[in-house]
């Protein structure tokens, strides 16, 4: 699908609410389960520079999901995020964020609405794997987060590629260290990039194109970014694989983790979309 120039708008959109859960029996009635008093309702919250994703966890398994897009005025963005959490019970809130300045509005409604005060990873919980960037401080948080969750679940050494807004593909050592990665522009922000800096190109829905040689200009763009991108990856990944003696797991996760999938299949072990929110949760378990 494609949006003239006189219909530009935001790429994304938000994704579906849940139903209001106003008590943690109510969150596990959804999930299937027999209520257990002492499950507690774990918020995890993803702040990323499109959008901010909330998961609330009734032991280890997701039973809600919501998200609100990240850039909105403040009063907007504080109504939003209201709407998520109105008359919902939650005994911890952890916060992963590449935002601060939207950190900064969040914590006071965690506090006002919930009446909990929420651990922020990097400020309040630290990551538990050495970090050996030169600057430590710059690594974002939610790379971390992904890189810890794929070793403690998956085993390393390791190469997370998350394929967000912008696209990191990490790498974590035998030794169970963070060396740090690669980051490139995600699709998004190509398409939106051919879109606004020409005069007749238009704006994709990113789909995996139906031949290799696109036959108009619609399918052009997008041959161009699927098979450019999934050849980029696999070009990345033997490149980071070739300094390690064993063989790396290599985990995707992001937005578009199950379209890149199939065609880098050959080179990944597995797709773990919610692999930031298991991050969290082990975080809030240790």
């Amino acid at each position: 699908m494609t949006k003239s120039r006189n219909g530009k708008n935001s790429f994304g959109r938000v994704a579906r609410r849940g139903v209001l859960c106003p008590t943690s029996q109510t969150l596990a009635g959804e999930a299937g389960r027999v209520p257990q008093r002492q499950d507690p309702v774990v918020l995890a919250v993803d702040v990323g520079n499109t959008y901010i994703h909330f998961a609330f966890f009734l032991g280890d398994k997701i039973v809600r999901r919501d998200s609100v897009k990240t850039v909105q005025k403040e009063l907007a963005l504080k109504r939003s995020v209201a709407a998520v959490l109105k008359r919902l019970r939650v005994d911890q809130v952890l916060v992963c964020s590449v935002v601060p300045t939207v950190t900064k509005v969040l914590e006071p409604l965690f506090q006002k609405i919930l009446g909990v005060k929420a651990d922020v990873i990097g400020r309040d919980i630290i990551v538990p794997i050495k970090n050996r960037y030169s600057n430590p401080k710059q690594v974002g948080q939610d790379r971390l987060v992904c890189a810890y969750a794929a070793s403690e679940m998956y085993g390393h050494p390791a190469i997370v590629i998350d394929l967000g807004t912008a696209i990191t593909l990490d790498v974590v050592s035998a030794r169970r260290e963070y060396l740090g990665g690669i980051i490139v522009p995600g699709i998004h922000i190509t398409a939106e990039t051919l879109f606004e800096r020409t005069a007749l190109l238009p704006l994709v829905e990113i789909t995996k194109p139906e031949h290799l040689i696109g036959k108009d200009t619609q399918g052009s763009i997008l041959s161009g970014i699927f098979y450019g991108y999934g050849e980029m990856l696999k070009g990345l990944i033997g490149l980071l694989s070739k300094d390690s003696k064993n063989a790396p797991k290599v985990i995707l996760t992001g937005g578009h983790a199950k379209l890149m999938a199939e065609y880098i299949k050959d080179k990944v072990k597995l797709v773990e979309p919610d692999l930031v929110f298991k991050g969290i949760l082990l975080l809030a378990k240790n």
